[in-house]
């Protein structure tokens, strides 16, 4: 018997997993051949996988939360949070978009430095990535933010303050790239 907690499987991975325990004797089958199956789901973030001896296997997965969608060659993904590009027909428009060609992990470290600061992650409409490895950010108000490679944490920090500014906020573009410089444009 097979008990699958925490994500439904298409009849296709279910199979995979199904017929690996019929062809087999539960005794004979390695947890690392449903590691491989389990791991080559986009969808799943964690999975602990537990042998009930004499006759079931139950395994606990975890989701991944999708926290942004991105165009790859045509083709519309989601990133996950377990760093994977996940292509679906569940195609969320309240997700932010990222321009530009990254590579998930780098999204996954720029958004934990998004999470150290106040900067509200569900005000994002856009990422802009660019190949030199700077971020750009778009705000659900229009306002675009121009970062600097470097130094990023801070100069969220200092956006933050500067658009709560009543003195700044018909602000249009806040560029802060340039250390002890900032430019805005309305």
């Amino acid at each position: 018997m097979i008990d699958i907690e925490g994500i439904e499987f298409s009849d296709n991975e279910f199979l995979k997993i199904a017929n690996l325990i019929k062809l087999n004797n539960i005794l004979s089958i390695q947890k690392s051949q449903i590691k491989d199956i389990l791991n080559s789901n986009n969808f799943i973030e964690e999975y602990e996988v537990f042998k009930r001896y004499p006759s079931s296997i139950e395994i606990k997965i975890k989701k991944t939360n999708f926290l942004a969608s991105t165009n790859i060659n045509g083709k519309n993904y989601l990133v996950g949070s377990n760093g994977k590009f996940i292509n679906t027909k569940d195609y969320s428009k309240n997700l932010p978009f990222i321009f530009g060609n990254f590579e998930p992990e780098k999204f996954l470290e720029f958004k934990s430095i998004i999470l150290q600061t106040n900067f509200k992650y569900n005000n994002i409409k856009n990422f802009y990535h660019f190949p030199s490895g700077r971020w750009d950010i778009e705000m659900i108000s229009g306002v675009l933010i121009k970062l600097p490679i470097s130094g990023i944490k801070e100069s969220l920090n200092l956006s933050i303050e500067l658009l709560n500014d009543i003195e700044f906020s018909n602000i249009k573009i806040l560029d802060i790239r340039q250390k002890n410089q900032i430019v805005t444009n309305e």
